[in-house]
């Protein structure tokens, strides 16, 4: 029975491996299932005993991807790093993985990137649970007195915002070039030593210049 098992699973393995080639050579715009069952030499209805719809393929690649970031993630989470730290590797060892991708084949990177923005809805639920493991980092540096004022909600949205070019792929792809783990650090610790409710004049001077 469980050879069955991972029989089937090494089948669903290598065809979501295929998908991914197929969306690497031409993107996943219109991938059917029809397709990777014609490059699969198999019939589609052997194909939908490893993936009902055109969605779950979807969903598979998706998972696929983000597996690896997924670990990375709980990894640092189960670390004993304190949360300066363990903010900073949250961030940085997933953008060196990307860019070890990017330096490898900044084509196929991108074809990913697309097909991620192609499909959002299918990767919606990895960014969810990233913002979940980066509040359970802030809510460890506000029991330390990080972030005085702000609510955890509040300061992943800040925080998102601040290393945009580090986790969000459209725009490290654009700028990676110009991005580093150096700089990277100096923007966390930023984020540890200003970042709170306190409004330090930021919003007057904007005021007097909209004046």
């Amino acid at each position: 029975m469980a050879s069955a098992s991972n029989d089937r699973e090494a089948v669903r393995a290598r065809l979501v491996d295929l998908a991914q080639t197929i969306a690497e050579e031409r993107g996943g715009v219109g991938l059917s299932l029809g397709e990777l069952a014609a490059r699969a030499n198999m019939s589609t209805a052997n194909i939908s005993r490893y993936f009902e719809t055109r969605e779950e393929l979807l969903e598979a690649i998706a998972d696929h991807w983000f597996k690896p970031m997924v670990t990375i993630m709980e990894d640092v989470l189960a670390s004993d790093l304190p949360p300066r730290r363990k903010m900073y590797e949250f961030f940085a060892r997933r953008f060196v993985a990307m860019r070890v991708k990017w330096e490898a084949d900044p084509v196929k990177l991108q074809s990913h990137v697309d097909v991620g923005s192609e499909h959002f809805e299918q990767v919606r639920s990895y960014i969810d649970l990233a913002d979940h493991y980066l509040g359970e980092i802030i809510g460890e540096a506000m029991s330390e007195g990080a972030f005085a004022g702000l609510g955890i909600d509040e300061t992943i949205s800040l925080v998102n915002q601040m290393v945009a070019p580090y986790c969000s792929l459209t725009t490290m792809v654009m700028l990676m070039d110009r991005l580093s783990e150096e700089k990277l650090a100096r923007i966390i610790d930023t984020i540890f030593d200003g970042l709170s409710a306190q409004d330090r004049g930021a919003r007057a001077v904007s005021g007097l210049r909209a004046a």
